[in-house]
């Protein structure tokens, strides 16, 4: 990287549009760790409520829930759609249940189908056993019996509840500073290029990246997310410099992949690069893994149930790998041959093969690897990473950081021909 941030940018951010597969969001990934976390969460008021809305974020909590408890720590207010302000819920009333009920039941008083939850400082609403920074929005769905919600949240805020899901927060505090930049980057990204069409931007899963609330902060988390404060991505496009989605995923095996061969877009800044950072300090089992075998049958039925084109192959016969990416020592697959029992081929990319016959990707860990049939069933052999290998390896920066590699030498590292910008 080329030192301290240079120069700013004002949103809007003009984004281009892409090609982004449907597993754009398992862009994390992968690197979905479960560690012990303390029992008392931060209790810092929520900062930048006051900010401009192009620097919030929607995260969809909940496509469909019925019945839940809502609490705030000194009250909160209700906002509807329609009618505006629409009542008060004291200190006193801190814990209150939700239910939707041909409108939104809040308490004993009911509400339109759709309202905003506004907490009291420290600005923090609970969710039953989670909370959340920012507002709550309730929207009842069409079956009348269920409710989406919606936590609207200033974007410093939602880094501090991503950052600790998707790394572990006693890692090296310039892997985590790196991890809040490329947070942020994708976020922001996702926001201008999804946001607008939708009541949301993002999802809570790794369907985008993963967002714990209160959970999942910490010192050190939040140390990381306000020493980066505003820092994001850009790399040069055809309409000039502009943020682009800064994907990471846990292990890359030894050399990251391109975006196009992955997601089927494509940035300067999004190549592969030699990676021999991950191999230090990775888990073995992410570094080098076999899979468990998975009945012909069962792959072919999740394939064409997944993805209607591919039912002209009526059953899928035989799978073999297309195109590869090759490296010193090991391969990746870009997309896969499937043969049907009618003789006709068709190909897929091998992420989507990936996460549609493993959707938890912890079985088939990577696309790196070789493909055997064995007495009805594949097995996935001399697999290598842990992801989809595109952008930053996340255990790579860590060993980085290791070797006293600042955030910038990191993500100048993983994401060639980027620069830092600060957005205003």
């Amino acid at each position: 990287m080329d030192g301290p941030a240079r120069g700013k940018i004002a949103f809007p951010l003009k984004v281009a549009l892409v090609s982004v597969a449907v597993c754009v969001g398992l862009l994390a990934l992968f690197a979905m760790w479960r560690f012990a976390r303390p029992s008392q969460r931060p209790s810092t008021v929520t900062p930048d409520m006051d900010r401009d809305p192009r620097f919030w974020v929607r995260v969809l909590l909940f496509d469909s829930i019925s019945e839940f408890s809502l609490s705030a720590q000194n009250g909160f207010a209700v906002s509807d759609a329609a009618a505006g302000p629409a009542g008060a819920f004291e200190k006193t009333a801190q814990t209150v249940s939700i239910a939707p009920d041909r409108g939104i039941i809040v308490g004993d008083r009911t509400f339109g189908p759709d309202i905003e939850i506004l907490p009291a400082e420290p600005y923090v609403v609970g969710l039953n056993e989670r909370a959340w920074r920012g507002n709550l929005r309730l929207t009842l769905n069409s079956d009348g019996q269920s409710l989406r919600a919606i936590n609207s949240v200033p974007l410093e805020g939602y880094l501090a509840g991503v950052v600790g899901e998707e790394m572990p927060s006693y890692w090296e505090p310039e892997a985590l500073k790196a991890q809040a930049v490329a947070a942020r980057t994708y976020a922001l990204f996702i926001k201008h290029r999804f946001g607008a069409n939708r009541a949301w931007d993002v999802r809570r899963t790794q369907a985008n990246q993963v967002y714990g609330g209160l959970y999942s902060e910490s010192p050190m988390v939040w140390d990381a997310v306000r020493q980066t404060r505003g820092l994001v991505l850009v790399c040069d496009q055809p309409e000039g410099e502009k943020i682009f989605p800064a994907y990471y995923s846990s292990t890359c095996g030894g050399h990251t992949e391109n975006s196009a061969n992955v997601f089927g877009d494509s940035y300067p800044s999004l190549t592969g690069v030699a990676c021999p950072h991950c191999r230090e300090v990775t888990r073995r089992s992410f570094f080098e893994w076999s899979s468990p075998p998975f009945q012909a049958e069962q792959v072919s039925s999740a394939i064409t149930d997944r993805y209607a084109h591919l039912r002209i192959l009526h059953t899928i016969v035989a799978i073999e790998p297309n195109a590869l990416s090759d490296y010193e020592d090991f391969s990746r697959v870009a997309t896969l041959s499937l043969t049907g029992s009618n003789g006709r081929k068709r190909k897929i990319r091998a992420e989507d093969f990936r996460l549609t016959v493993d959707p938890s990707g912890t079985k088939i860990r990577s696309s790196s690897y070789r493909i055997e049939f064995r007495n009805g069933a594949y097995v996935f052999l001399d697999g290598r990473g842990f992801g989809h290998a595109v952008g930053m390896c996340q255990y790579g920066a860590e060993g980085m950081a290791r070797k006293n590699a600042d955030f910038r030498e990191i993500l100048n590292f993983y994401y060639p021909s980027s620069a830092l910008r600060s957005i205003q």
